[in-house]
């Protein structure tokens, strides 16, 4: 058993000369947790201003250091419960619930190091049979799904990146692929999708996202008629998430599986989607949503659902790292999000797949360190640092 002592934050990210709309990593706060015996954790928290987790994240006087500092480590999901309780009378939401997710995810990497074990063992083991997710697979890995942008939106200059950037990570061994049609007019949503199965042929898995881009459900009805035919493995976010009854509507009027998730926080959202919208692929961030402790319960809840959870990870490998991990336990994640640092301008976002877990032939072993595996060394934080 070990005792929390310290919370540290630091700022990363490719700096002011790299463009986010070209993959670039935008300011991220990440966090480390510290202990007695020496053992330190480590996340990222994605999405929340580093402003406000510089803030929150510290000493024994900021938001989560009054609640985590002098901690026993004895079940991450204890710890988890302690700091859910003491939130009550806040938000429970938005970023309180991510910050949360990213102390989650550094308190499960010190419980993985203090009992030498990878802690997709110690959320349950393996959960599935080598058959359940990948047929052609017969091995234990997790199975990445590549997400393609593009530096303009629409029309011929759109297709020609995408498309360009799949045939890319098609040669590397890549075998799946979201190609993302944001901003996009419904003509453009399926001359992109159309394109890219005609270059990927009939094995490669295809997905589509369009980022929350329609409100009427015709519009989108007719956009999924015609992408029936291309053999899309999901549709993700037609609508925004804000009412699940869009979503509910558009189930009865196509064959898809429709995704959802990567702003979700708490079980409590994704249940709503799931019983309610209908939505039948789950896409947890694991900071996002609360946590390994709370992607886990969305894990457990999916299944009698007769859902799948493709955890979300439009960010760096540290917080892949972490999906990795959710994939090995679950039985229910074929695919894991990915954004494939080989086809974009980012020289932070390089580094970091490459200090993660690489991807062979298009799949991810099983990590075998104990933890979560992932390991920043100084001198690249000290590169990138912008705090």
């Amino acid at each position: 058993m070990v005792i929390i002592t310290r919370l540290e934050t630091f700022v990363i990210g490719d700096g002011p000369g790299i463009d986010p709309d070209k993959g670039g990593v935008e300011p991220i706060a990440c966090v480390r947790v510290h202990t007695d015996e020496g053992i330190v954790g480590l996340s990222e928290v994605f999405r929340v201003p580093p402003g406000v987790v510089q803030s929150t994240v510290g000493d024994g006087n900021t938001h989560f250091g009054h609640l985590l500092i002098g901690q026993k480590l004895t079940h991450p999901e204890r710890v988890w419960q302690h700091v859910w309780d003491s939130l009550i009378h806040t938000n429970r939401r938005g970023w309180e619930i991510i910050i949360l997710g990213a102390l989650d995810v550094a308190i499960w990497d010190i419980y993985g190091q203090m009992l030498n074990q990878p802690v997709w063992q110690l959320l349950g083991g393996v959960q599935r049979g080598p058959f359940q997710t990948h047929r052609e697979s017969r091995t234990y890995s997790v199975v990445p799904y590549c997400t393609i942008v593009s530096d303009t939106w629409g029309g011929d200059a759109m297709f020609s990146q995408q498309i360009s950037r799949v045939e890319q990570l098609l040669e590397r061994g890549y075998r799946a692929f979201k190609v993302e049609p944001m901003m996009s007019t419904p003509g453009d949503v399926v001359e992109l999708a159309r394109r890219t199965r005609q270059l990927l042929g009939p094995v490669p898995t295809l997905m589509v996202d369009v980022g929350y881009l329609f409100n009427d459900l015709p519009t989108v009805a007719r956009i999924c008629r015609e992408l029936e035919e291309l053999d899309i493995f999901f549709f993700e976010t037609p609508f925004p998430v804000d009412t699940p009854g869009p979503y509910a509507r558009l189930s009865e009027l196509t064959s898809i599986p429709l995704a959802m998730g990567e702003h979700g926080v708490t079980r409590w959202e994704f249940l709503e989607m799931m019983d309610q919208g209908r939505v039948s692929v789950m896409q947890p961030y694991m900071t996002t949503c609360g946590g390994l402790t709370e992607a886990k319960r969305i894990v457990d809840l999916a299944v009698p659902r007769g859902a799948l959870v493709c955890p979300g990870n439009w960010s760096t490998q540290i917080l892949g790292a972490a999906s990795v991990h959710l994939a090995a336990y679950s039985p229910i994640t074929p695919y894991i999000e990915f954004a494939a640092a080989e086809v974009f301008d980012s020289p932070l976002r390089r580094e970091l797949q490459e200090l993660g877990f690489p991807a062979m032939n298009g799949e991810i072993a099983f990590p075998e360190a104990a933890g979560i595996g992932y390991h920043l060394p100084d001198d690249v934080i000290n590169k990138y640092r912008l705090d």
